[in-house]
């Protein structure tokens, strides 16, 4: 392997690293402004609570994406694939500094197993990118997709009052609908029936448990 090379690959690890430590830790700045300017409704506790709890689910779906996508990122063998890896990641961190703000405004905490769904998903994303590219963009593809459909269902549930966090869940999904069409044009794969079903049913197992945990 050629000097340079390899110093290439180990900045990446080492970047990749330094997006771990932000991912689990923080705190993430997003390049972009906050997507809302809406006054702070008073929400009564119960609603406060509905709201910190699903925002902590939409900060665990960001920690996960990080780890997918750095993960994919490091495996991928064209350098175009790679680039859309890592221009997801980046968009990505808009994403987990909004929910870190609104959960701060919310009076709330982050998952306390961070850095589990962190490896898990980093583990994921490393068996995507081997199996070849085209799989790795359609991994992405059914990931954007499948968090379209979750964040969907949370702006049906949070408080209507709730202005701030809708607004946040609203621009995250348009983010993640647009990922998803970038990865269709770029050359995704279809996925399996049941590697979509394995992935939902792994979605809905840390959905329940980060409204909690």
């Amino acid at each position: 392997m050629r000097p340079s090379r390899q110093l290439n690959r180990i900045d990446h690890l080492l970047a990749g690293a330094g997006s771990a430590l932000l991912a689990i830790s923080g705190p993430a700045r997003a390049s972009r402004p906050f997507p809302s300017g809406a006054m702070e409704a008073d929400l009564d506790a119960a609603d406060r609570r509905r709201s910190g709890a699903y925002m902590r689910v939409n900060h665990v779906g960001e920690v996960c994406a990080q780890a997918l996508y750095q993960s994919q990122a490091l495996t991928a063998r064209r350098a175009e694939t790679r680039t859309r890896m890592r221009a997801a990641a980046a968009e990505e961190i808009d994403h987990l500094a909004w929910c870190e703000q609104r959960l701060e405004e919310l009076g709330s905490r982050r998952s306390l197993l961070n850095p589990l769904w962190y490896a898990g998903s980093f583990a994921i994303g490393v068996t995507a990118g081997v199996a070849g590219d085209k799989w790795n963009l359609g991994f992405l593809r059914e990931t954007e997709r499948q968090v379209v459909d979750h964040l969907e269902n949370h702006l049906a549930v949070l408080p209507q009052a709730d202005i701030r966090s809708r607004e946040v869940v609203a621009k995250m999904q348009a983010d993640e609908a647009e990922h998803a069409d970038t990865a269709k044009q770029a050359g995704a794969a279809p996925l399996p029936r049941p590697v979509r079903g394995l992935m939902k049913l792994a979605s809905r197992v840390m959905t329940r448990t980060a409204y909690w945990i």
